[in-house]
């Protein structure tokens, strides 16, 4: 029997919001039963429609397969869902995709280990629109052998990308690729903003602003370098030059009206590390003052 013509592993999916319908959506698509529940029923019909089997309960959920899926609001509402059945738990599976913390994840999985069940804790980068597509990559962390086996039908949801058995490890990365990108959003808000008091539309402003992304994207792997090598005596961009850029580009908003808000923290942490004596040192020695901070 080719891989194409095995049998497809059935799979629960709990918590059926938009991510969570586009999750079953498409384990639909790729063959697999699939079994769902969610607190309001309706949202189960139109897959239902699509040929999954809409549990009554989530304890009928939690025993309809060996791996459960769940995309609920929080850890807390997981653990009551899981909880209503736990003793069912022993011996399956269960890729939690709820964001949370790193604390939370781990205390998810020493709960579910309490429990006889595998553990792996998600992220889920991408819209419910990707999923399913080469733009989307999930994020997992804790057990080796659940992701292992499990890998072809978690690859049927995104790219998978296995961070190691600490449970947390995948929540760590969530938030970190989340401040990358809530900061890089923050400043094309602003930027938007302060070429408005020139007349310039925020679709003028895209082509030049695009490509000068790419340009900071590109300079992401020398940083990288720096702060592994600990070693910020060469920079191509050091920390007095863009001390005084950030400044400038703090007095120009204030003098126009414009929150200058999502760019003081920076001025601040380039401020530090200048006074500490580092004015020459690569915009990625700032990496020191926040890790003293920790």
């Amino acid at each position: 029997m080719s891989s194409s013509d095995a049998p497809r592993r059935p799979v629960t999916v709990i918590g059926l919001g938009r991510m969570g319908c586009a999750i079953a959506t498409a384990l639909l698509a790729a063959g697999h039963p699939t079994t769902v529940w969610n607190r309001s029923a309706d949202k189960a019909a139109p897959l239902v429609e699509r040929g999954a089997v809409a549990a009554r309960s989530a304890s009928e959920a939690v025993t309809a397969s060996p791996l459960i899926i769940v995309t609920l609001a929080g850890y807390d509402a997981v653990r009551a869902v899981l909880g209503t059945s736990a003793a069912d738990l022993a011996g399956r599976s269960v890729v939690n995709l709820t964001t949370g913390t790193p604390e939370d994840a781990r205390a998810m999985g020493a709960w579910a280990a309490e429990h006889g069940a595998k553990y792996v804790d998600g992220a889920m980068m991408a819209l419910p629109e990707t999923v399913a597509t080469a733009d989307a990559f999930f994020l997992y962390s804790g057990s080796r052998e659940v992701v292992e086996n499990e890998r072809p039908l978690l690859d049927v949801l995104a790219a998978t990308h296995y961070l190691g058995e600490d449970t947390g490890v995948a929540e760590v990365y969530d938030l970190g690729l989340l401040g990358a990108g809530y900061a890089t959003l923050a400043g094309f808000l602003h930027a938007v903003a302060l070429v408005d008091t020139a007349g310039v539309r925020p679709e003028e402003f895209l082509p030049p602003v695009s490509r000068w992304l790419q340009g900071m994207i590109a300079y992401l792997p020398d940083l990288a370098r720096e702060i592994e090598a600990g070693d910020y005596t060469a920079p191509a961009s050091p920390v007095g030059m863009n001390r005084a850029g950030v400044a400038a580009l703090v007095r120009v908003s204030l003098a126009a009206g414009i929150d200058p808000g999502v760019h003081v923290p920076l001025w601040n942490l380039l401020a530090q590390r200048e006074a500490d004596g580092h004015r020459e040192d690569s915009f990625s020695s700032v990496f020191e003052v926040l890790k003293r901070r920790h």
